[in-house]
């Protein structure tokens, strides 16, 4: 007994410090500090901007003095959104309109309306993304996997869109949030579209998150070739783990388990994963540090250019994606 009590003694101070290290360099240390970067005069479009870290990033928008639009799903949920930013900035120029990018149709809509109304856009963050696993599969109203369809697709369509009035308000930046997650993908991407009288889905390998993550860093990638010579910055991101209640999403809701297993983990989590504003540092550096401009088309992790997976890094597969993309968007586009 008398050696389990020393041993605890040893332990538990032991255990505090190894903590109070990680904490300090990978949670409390992910602050990027961007006092003095002024935003006023310019306009930002934040996907998803109701919560999380969308909501934190509109907010800093807001606070340098940026006309900032939240393009939200949920209008009830994005207005309230609004709302607080408004109070807490003092900035009137937070603006909701209604985006969802699980349909095509309400993709072109909402860049039509942004066209009409906005004399410029210098910052684009494709932020909104959802997660699914296979007891949750569905289907946009396109016929594309409801995931890749969201987290890529109705991005791809929306940025593209949008091009002209990015370049018109040059250096302009596109950034792309990402995920560790496309480290995890095996094998090749499979791009072969079936025909919709027999297939439940147009892309039946385009499926899932994973292989969604992966899209969105060769999009950044092609989008950065691409562009280059109309001054539009194009770079992805990995925001790092996050502890949000939306792992609850995480997890399979037809087990009885679910509520209870989430619950058991949210302590670990809240102390290994970061919180929401740490989760915005590198999108915010990505937006706003003047060195970024000549990483364009790299991916970011822990606000550093780092290397996504070697299929992210493949240059041809991008291209080829980006022609898929069109075709699937029905986007007139040039093979540059």
């Amino acid at each position: 007994m008398a050696f389990l009590y020393r041993l605890w003694k040893l332990l538990v101070p032991t255990l505090v410090v190894l903590y109070a290290v990680y904490y300090w360099h990978v949670i409390a240390g992910r602050r990027y500090f961007t006092g003095d970067v002024s935003l006023k005069g310019k306009m930002a479009i934040v996907t998803g901007a109701n919560s999380g870290i969308g909501r934190l990033t509109a907010l800093d928008f807001a606070q340098r003095g940026a006309r900032v639009i939240l393009a939200c799903r949920n209008l009830q949920k994005a207005q309230d959104a609004a709302e607080e930013i408004k109070t807490r900035t003092g900035n009137s120029e937070v603006v909701v309109r209604h985006l969802d990018l699980a349909s095509l149709q309400s993709v072109r809509e909402f860049a039509g309306k942004i066209i009409e109304s906005e004399e410029r856009l210098d910052i684009l963050v494709n932020n909104a993304g959802v997660y699914s696993i296979k007891s949750r599969t569905a289907v946009t109203v396109d016929n594309f996997d409801f995931v890749f369809g969201v987290n890529h697709f109705g991005h791809f369509l929306l940025t593209n869109l949008l091009l002209d009035l990015l370049s018109k308000s040059a250096p302009s930046r596109v950034v792309t949030l990402s995920s560790i997650a496309n480290y995890y993908v095996k094998g090749q991407m499979n791009l072969t579209r079936e025909d919709p009288s027999v297939a439940s889905i147009l892309y039946p390998h385009l499926e899932g998150y994973d292989i969604s993550k992966v899209a969105n860093i060769l999009f950044g990638r092609e989008l950065a070739r691409r562009e280059a010579s109309r001054g539009v910055v194009s770079v992805s991101l990995h925001p790092g783990v996050i502890y949000t209640p939306i792992w609850k999403t995480f997890m399979d809701a037809d087990s009885p388990l679910t509520g209870v297993l989430y619950h058991t983990l949210s302590p670990i989590m809240w102390l290994l994963f970061i919180d929401e504003e740490a989760g915005t540092q590198t999108t915010l550096h990505c937006a706003l540090d003047d060195s970024v401009p000549d990483l364009s088309g790299s991916y970011f992790e822990n606000c550093q250019e780092t290397k996504p997976s070697a299929l992210a890094q493949d240059d041809d597969l991008a291209r080829r994606l980006w022609e898929v993309s069109c075709e699937a968007t029905g986007l007139k586009c040039s093979r540059d």
